[in-house]
């Protein structure tokens, strides 16, 4: 990864965010897909602050096992701290290009928006075939930022923020190339659709109003380094704060979710 470290303070942030309500009803859209059963075994990849995690957990059961992996010391503890009611649950400090755990481990797997910091997505997908068992499922969501429909006064200006923030990620663009790598990697895709997350009028509690205090705080970090003074940063949040007085704020990003099985 570049840019973003994940520590307690992320961790906070994160939460955060992912518990405003149109992140909660992804969440809700991907439990659905995957359909975790009782006594089932499941792999959460970058398991962050652990919100899919325990509903996987309390839908497998006591009979069941959900296992948390995240490179992330501080995303652990928030997830332990959250998951430690549950018996059935347990985390794992791990790299998702090394899982491990022995093959066939799991019944399904799953990983939101952590594959798109992996720089070697082949030996990831390989790895998470390898813990499947046979006919095991594997749900991956990710984003593509080529999707955002974001209103701005500068799209000039915008555009230089978005390439900034697109460099803390290894594979912005990941969805795009995802059903293929997954078919070299030995799985059967079975359905591609779309998350999409839209604020068409300025709501403070979504995942648009997180994404702009996160970008604002990450471009003031990384900005100078690439061309952009804390002038052009304060220009471009002015800007989405005057929208915002308007009645004009406008965000539309698409997220993707592939189910495949081993």
């Amino acid at each position: 990864m570049s840019g973003v470290v994940f520590d307690a303070e992320t961790a906070r942030m994160l939460e955060a965010v992912y518990m405003t309500p149109d992140i909660v009803a992804q969440r809700a859209r991907v439990l659905e897909l995957l359909a975790p059963r009782p006594g089932e075994h499941i792999l959460d990849v970058g398991v962050g602050p652990a919100l899919l995690a325990y509903d996987l957990a309390r839908l497998v059961g006591e009979s069941g096992r959900v296992v948390g992996l995240d490179a992330s010391p501080d995303m652990l503890k928030a997830a332990e701290a959250r998951l430690a009611p549950l018996g059935q649950a347990e985390c794992v400090e791990g790299d998702a290009t090394a899982l491990p755990f022995p093959e066939a481990a799991f019944d399904a797997a799953v990983s939101t928006q952590a594959y798109e910091y992996v720089p070697d997505m082949p030996k990831a997908l390989a790895e998470l075939r390898r813990v499947l068992k046979p006919g095991g499922r594997a749900l991956i969501l990710d984003t593509d930022w080529r999707s955002l429909v974001w209103r701005c006064g500068d799209q000039a200006l915008m555009d230089r923020v978005l390439a900034c923030w697109d460099e803390h990620l290894f594979d912005p663009h990941l969805p795009a190339a995802l059903g293929p790598m997954l078919a070299r990697a030995g799985f059967v895709v079975r359905r591609v659709e779309i998350a999409p997350l839209l604020t068409a009028g300025w709501q403070p509690v979504s995942y648009a109003a997180g994404i702009l205090r996160t970008m604002r705080d990450f471009v003031l970090k990384a900005g100078p380094k690439r061309g952009l003074s804390a002038e052009d940063i304060r220009a471009w949040h002015e800007d989405q704060q005057g929208l915002i007085a308007r009645g004009e704020f406008f965000f539309s990003l698409n997220r993707y979710i592939f189910l495949a099985t081993r």
